[in-house]
């Protein structure tokens, strides 16, 4: 039986353990530059046998919440190459998850204050997040634009220039969200993609964008510093497919030869429930798709694990690694809590977004609990 305590080597990530630190929005970063304070906080953190950082915009364009990071200008680098340097020195390994929120933002987000963009001009019934008064308040998200298809080259380049970026400031490697009904997914599902075009209609033609910024950033990187994060049946931020056991099986034969290190994959709801209702999915199937078709990435499971117990009967399951969320905002040293079955620090939600060092980095370690 393989542990959670166990190494593994994903693509060319060799991993101290199989429990991953999920990517946590944390509003922390004013101006999209990464602070010192967040330094401390992945620091901290350094155990997971992988970390991947919160959601981080590729483009001014793609930020949709206030005060998270970006990885497309020189302050903003300078400020990663802080934290990687950190995280190393402690001996962890950390890859960020790079972003774009598409139709999920505000006009307040965006340059000039233009209209965040989409597949088409649909908006999301959902919110986003603005500092007004120094506090975060949650506001709707404002209506989009259709991306005209001569726009579309130049978003696979931000995604490419990111992961060049990633690298430059010491990454180990890059997840693309492509989940949670940002941008890929938008175009990826019939609820969101209503085009006419060579990137709508059929499944080939809704993954074409997502197909094109994974092979432009392996062809930039490398697969095996590269994963790819995916929700098939999530209803966040009103996404919805109509056949996604379809899309994802044709999604997933695809990345299958392209030598990526990891897929990330929420189960269910991403935050709520395994089991959707209205929406089954057989994820085992999508999972046995996957490595038929020659793929050989480490499989990642992510949504609600708490515990050691559940961790541990996804990897007897058939996972790789375990992905960590809410645990890890109030326990930094969550890999030596669970090894030593020692119980968890409860986090305060009122400090989840936005803020400074409270619910952050103040969090005690066992030593100090």
């Amino acid at each position: 039986m393989t542990s959670l305590f166990e190494p593994l080597t994903a693509g060319a990530l060799h991993l101290a353990n199989r429990i991953a630190m999920a990517p946590l929005t944390r509003n922390r970063a004013p101006g999209a530059v990464p602070t010192p304070l967040m330094a401390e906080y992945y620091t901290q953190r350094a155990s997971a046998g992988l970390i991947i950082t919160e959601a981080t915009a590729i483009s001014p364009q793609g930020q949709g919440y206030a005060d998270v990071p970006g990885l497309y200008g020189t302050d903003q680098l300078d400020g990663w190459r802080r934290v990687t340097d950190a995280v190393h020195k402690a001996g962890g390994r950390i890859v960020v998850q790079l972003w774009h929120v598409g139709r999920v933002s505000h006009v307040d987000l965006q340059p000039d204050h233009g209209k965040p963009v989409a597949p088409s001009a649909i908006t999301a019934k959902t919110k986003t997040v603005l500092i007004r008064d120094g506090q975060p308040v949650f506001v709707d998200t404002s209506e989009p634009r259709a991306l005209d298809v001569s726009e579309l080259p130049g978003i696979v380049q931000d995604y490419r220039r990111a992961a060049r970026n990633a690298i430059a400031c010491g990454f180990d490697g890059v997840e693309i969200h492509g989940a949670n009904g940002y941008l890929l997914d938008q175009f990826l599902k019939t609820g969101a993609n209503h085009r006419e075009d060579d990137y709508g209609g059929n499944v080939k033609n809704r993954a074409r964008l997502m197909l094109e910024v994974v092979r432009g950033i392996v062809d930039e990187i490398g697969g095996g510093r590269t994963g790819i994060r995916l929700s098939p049946v999530t209803p966040a931020n009103d996404i919805v497919d109509e056949h996604p056991q379809q899309t994802f099986d044709y999604l997933l034969h695809q990345l299958a030869p392209l030598g990526l290190a990891y897929i990330h994959l929420i189960v269910g709801a991403t935050g709520g429930p395994r089991e959707v209702e209205g929406r089954p999915f057989n994820y085992e199937s999508l999972h046995a798709l996957y490595r038929k078709h020659g793929g050989q990435g480490a499989w990642m499971l992510n949504n609600g694990f708490a515990d050691k117990a559940g961790a541990q009967a996804a990897l007897d399951a058939g996972a790789d690694i375990v992905a960590f969320g809410r645990p890890y905002i109030a326990n930094p040293d969550l890999v030596t809590r669970l090894r030593q079955d020692a119980p968890l620090n409860t986090p305060n939600r009122a400090t989840f977004y936005g803020g400074g060092a409270e619910g952050y980095t103040d969090y005690p370690a066992l030593a100090h609990s």
